[in-house]
């Protein structure tokens, strides 16, 4: 038997315990609704701020990780049903242990804000930005065709490499950082777990090779895991399944 939630008119609103909820909305500097209290309306309201505050980091007010995962899942599948490229970054600020060491943790919380600003100035307003640890950042750029790749990840650099932070009443602090990127394959079901793992591959290997600069991963077309074959087969075999009477 089917149980439906009661529509938003019969609930009794009266017994409804919202002063925690209420204090989190100011206390994240979230504007309280203008609705009339306690009201269906308002109290949508008041959900949906919710929501949007438990999907944004606290820092930066970037997505967070938690729905970062759940858009890279809806891309995956995205591109596993079209014939459009997808491109997943990620960015780590370079030395950032020893800013956080030499001046202190709220001068790297202002690295960490200014650098999420130069991202999403670099990137279209469609693509998604994250914050997905301490200093790491992801992006993923649906609709992003492998040979401008490459240009968006050096734009996203170069914008990095022009910061200048001011950490404390005159002193400036400058900022690189390193990027790996990884195209999911077209045509192919893929996971979310694998393309990070590529993308982080590219990371790695950016670090290895003296920071601030960009890795892709090459050979796009090609490079397709034993995982991913294994997941497209599956797939098939399913689909052929089935079709039979």
């Amino acid at each position: 038997m089917e149980h439906r939630l009661p529509a938003p008119s019969l609930i009794d609103a009266q017994l409804l315990v919202l002063d925690q909820a209420l204090q989190l909305l100011q206390q994240a500097g979230a504007p309280l609704p203008s609705e009339e209290p306690l009201s269906a309306a308002w109290l949508q309201a008041v959900l949906d701020a919710l929501c949007d505050l438990s999907s944004r980091d606290a820092l930066t007010g970037l997505a967070n990780r938690r729905s970062f995962e759940m858009a890279l899942a809806r891309e995956v599948d995205r591109v596993a049903r079209s014939d459009e490229a997808a491109l997943l970054l990620m960015l780590d600020i370079d030395h950032f242990k020893a800013i956080n060491d030499t001046h202190g943790h709220a001068a790297g919380d202002k690295v960490i804000c200014a650098v999420a600003r130069a991202i999403q100035q670099a990137v279209r307003p469609m693509d998604l930005v994250a914050r997905v640890g301490g200093e790491e950042f992801a992006i993923i750029l649906p609709n992003c065709a492998p040979y401008v790749g490459l240009a968006v990840a050096e734009r996203v650099r170069e914008r990095v490499a022009q910061l200048g932070v001011e950490v404390v009443p005159g002193q400036v602090l400058g900022v690189t950082a390193s990027l790996g990127g990884a195209f999911a394959p077209q045509w192919v079901r893929s996971s979310p777990l694998l393309w990070m793992e590529r993308a982080d591959r590219q990371l790695y290997r950016a670090k290895a090779e003296g920071r601030n600069r960009t890795r892709l991963e090459p050979q796009v077309d090609s490079l397709v895991s034993a995982e991913e074959r294994g997941m497209l087969f599956a797939s098939l075999n399913l689909d052929t399944q089935q079709d039979l009477p």
